[in-house]
């Protein structure tokens, strides 16, 4: 059993790391969160060099690596800065939906502009009334003889306001039992007659990245807009999932790290009572628990990654690696902030930005609550 990355692995890590540390400035970082603007000028930069996509194929704009070998590259970009990490590692999302499920045309038309920095993509999945329960929708899709027309509403949605296209699910078949069996995944563009987006506001932390609600009032799209067959989109989006949970919780670890280290060179440099804050046992041993953490999360996120690219869609892995990963970021984000104190409170020390966008990893992408129940399943086994 080898633990170690493979060198072009290393490659990898090493050249986001270096991207991340050059193109990341802190002031311009901190600027795009108190204006809640997206860094798209480091998303086209991160596009060039091949960043963006590169789980997909060659032929599809990306260069044919693994789902371990994107998780390295949001790793290092979130430990760098939680926010514009985030930005850059959703903006993707959901595209793995056509990646996996889509005809030649549609990967052809939506993946490649993404690997250019041409295009954003988002997911439309939750509504106001389910949250992390998609068993049942009451957005609909009904075919006629030119389509399909969409009506229902999305909420909580990431990169909605900037998407240039989004992957919708809806249900299919009023009928079927249980619904969630009459669900299918549609592509709509931005611009489509009827469909509105809306910003939620203002929220907690990832301010630079657009969460927004969309509105879907018969909406009209051609019956090649469908991914994959009818009445399967629950379980492409399942295996979606299973594929994003460890996005998230590398975006997690990537976060922990990243408060850790600044939490690390403070306690270096700061003086109290005549010596340094590490000297002190009680910050040695708050040091101590967070790498430990940090390193357990890190070994469960990589398995998930490897095990998902070897073919294996086992949710246990990838819900035990992002329910522990997220619970890691926010606590080594609280005790990074414990460590400096007031400072660690203040906006310019960053590490209060780490705790309020490290928590939305315990929330998006399946709540841990929701979680726990995948893993419970696959701990307990079928019933009956």
């Amino acid at each position: 059993m080898n633990f170690d990355l493979t060198p072009e692995e290393k490659e990898i890590q090493r050249a986001a790391d270096e991207f991340a540390k050059g193109e990341f400035d802190k002031d311009v970082a901190l600027e795009l969160d108190r204006n809640h603007q997206y860094p798209f000028d480091i998303l086209k930069k991160a596009c060039s060099l091949g960043f963006i996509g590169i789980h997909y194929p060659e032929e599809y704009g990306g260069q044919g690596y693994g789902i371990l070998e994107n998780a390295l590259i949001v790793e290092s970009f979130c430990r760098r800065d939680s926010g514009i990490g985030v930005c850059l590692s959703i903006a993707n999302f959901s595209s793995e939906v056509i990646l996996r499920f889509g005809n030649e045309t549609q990967k052809k038309r939506y993946l490649i502009p993404i690997t250019k920095g041409q295009a954003i993509s988002a997911g439309a999945f939750t509504e106001s009334d389910h949250g992390s329960d998609i068993t049942g929708l009451r957005t609909t899709a009904v075919k006629d003889e030119k389509g399909y027309v969409i009506n229902g509403v999305k909420t909580f949605i990431s990169n909605g306001r900037i998407a240039d296209f989004v992957i919708v699910l809806c249900q299919t078949n009023p009928e079927a039992s249980p619904p969630y069996r009459g669900q299918s995944t549609f592509i709509v563009d931005k611009g489509s007659k009827g469909f509105e987006v809306t910003e939620l506001g203002d929220k907690m932390g990832i301010r630079m990245t657009s969460t927004t609600e969309m509105s879907f009032d018969q909406v009209r799209i051609p019956e090649e807009n469908l991914v994959g067959p009818l009445n399967r989109g629950f379980y492409q989006v399942l295996e979606f999932f299973d594929e994003s949970r460890v996005m998230v919780a590398a975006q997690a670890i990537g976060m922990a790290q990243g408060a850790f280290d600044r939490a690390l060179d403070y306690g270096k440099k700061r003086q109290q009572f005549g010596q340094r804050l590490v000297d002190f046992q009680v910050t040695q041993h708050k040091l101590a628990d967070m790498a430990t953490q940090i390193e357990a999360a890190r070994c469960l996120v990589y398995k998930a990654g490897w095990n998902f690219d070897q073919g294996r869609i086992e949710p246990k892995w990838t819900s035990m690696a992002k329910m522990y990963a997220g619970r890691v970021a926010v606590e080594v984000a609280q005790e990074a902030i414990q460590i400096l104190g007031g400072y660690g409170y203040m906006l310019e020390y960053e590490v209060e930005r780490f705790y309020r966008d490290a928590r939305i990893t315990e929330i998006y992408e399946g709540t841990r609550e929701i979680q726990k129940n995948a893993i419970a399943s696959a701990v307990i086994g079928k019933r009956g």
